[in-house]
């Protein structure tokens, strides 16, 4: 098999000789690609015990830039390896100019906007920082991208990204419709709109209670979560929950997956969704993702329109349920031969 090195932002944890990552996404893609290919995944060290083991044998995890930079150059005595880069960041940027300078293949996985993730996190100023590493990377490198919207010039490649398992088109459980139970399950952090939508929940006139799957990633976060669902007997914390089957049982155990994510690239968490016969309620930030799929639908981010929304839903479940089942759900397995065959193609 040929050499390829995935490079990636993401945060990952050493405990016992074993390597685990913070991002489930960010699990399976080293894994899978590693059916195709002798894969070396560079990364960043984490402070804090992740979740999600990896089953890889060549791992590296950099503590700073310097010594990030320096496991990249140290793979350079193979001049046949090729380079895997997972979203555009400072991290993965300087490691392209390397890349470039050396003259090395390198391919850019884009799963989400860039542009709209600095803006809302840093702020409209620092968008243009972002727009010079974008403009760079893409003009050299092969842009393997999970939506349309993503990068639109001739040359890129556009996949179908899953999660799925086939066990999750297996063994639908009825949905108990009693009561709304909503769903949530991202991080918990400012970008993923959390915050704003549990205030929105509070004041809802409507019965319904709300599951928040996720992990918060600092303190300050933390106590400000906490301040909001503290005394609400609707609102639950199970936190983060890294076995696939018991977050399968969750899908299950709820009747509505809510996004109220401000920014979104093509989440997995809403083919997790519907792959359970279960809808899923965004709002019109997001609408892009809905790339044709039935059970998805939009709100406007009022509590007016999220009630008439919601109510719809559970007065038309097993419709929608009907609809959803005539989506196509790609499975994990394509994903990984569609990449391998991209990588392999140049």
């Amino acid at each position: 098999m040929n050499n390829l090195v995935v490079l990636n932002n993401e945060k990952i944890s050493k405990k016992n000789s074993k390597f685990y990552c913070r991002n489930f996404n960010f699990k399976i893609l080293p894994e899978g690609l590693s059916r195709f290919f002798n894969v070396k995944y560079i990364a960043r060290e984490s402070k804090t015990e992740e979740h999600h083991e990896l089953n890889l044998s060549n791992v590296k995890i950099a503590s700073n830039i310097i010594q990030f930079l320096y496991y990249v150059i140290s793979t350079f005595k193979n001049k046949n390896t090729k380079y895997y880069i997972i979203t555009i960041t400072p991290y993965t940027f300087l490691a392209f100019l390397f890349l470039t300078i050396f003259r090395k293949k390198v391919f850019v996985y884009l799963i989400s906007s860039g542009y709209e993730e600095w803006k809302f996190i840093l702020g409209s100023w620092t968008v243009w920082i972002y727009h010079i590493m974008f403009s760079l990377v893409t003009s050299k490198a092969t842009v393997i991208a999970l939506h349309e919207r993503l990068y639109q010039k001739k040359g890129g490649y556009v996949i179908d990204s899953s999660t799925l398992k086939r066990e999750w088109l297996q063994n639908f459980k009825k949905p108990n419709l009693d009561k709304i139970k909503l769903l949530n399950v991202s991080r918990v952090n400012p970008e993923k709109g959390i915050f704003e939508f549990l205030e929105m929940f509070k004041k809802l006139k409507i019965d319904a209670e709300i599951s928040i799957i996720g992990k918060i990633k600092n303190s300050t976060l933390q106590n400000k979560f906490k301040s909001i669902i503290q005394d609400n007997p609707n609102i639950f914390f199970p936190g983060y929950i890294a076995d696939r089957k018991i977050l399968i049982d969750a899908y299950d155990n709820h009747n509505i997956l809510i996004l109220p994510s401000y920014t979104e690239g093509q989440p997995y968490v809403v083919d997790e969704s519907l792959a359970r016969r279960r809808p899923v309620l965004i709002f019109e930030d997001i609408k892009h993702i809905i790339k044709g799929r039935k059970g998805i639908f939009v709100s406007e981010r009022n509590i007016e329109s999220l009630t008439k929304t919601i109510k719809f839903i559970m007065q038309n479940y097993f419709d929608i349920q009907k609809d959803i089942e005539t989506n196509n759900f790609p499975l994990e397995e394509d994903m990984f031969k569609q990449i391998s065959n991209i990588i392999n193609k140049h």
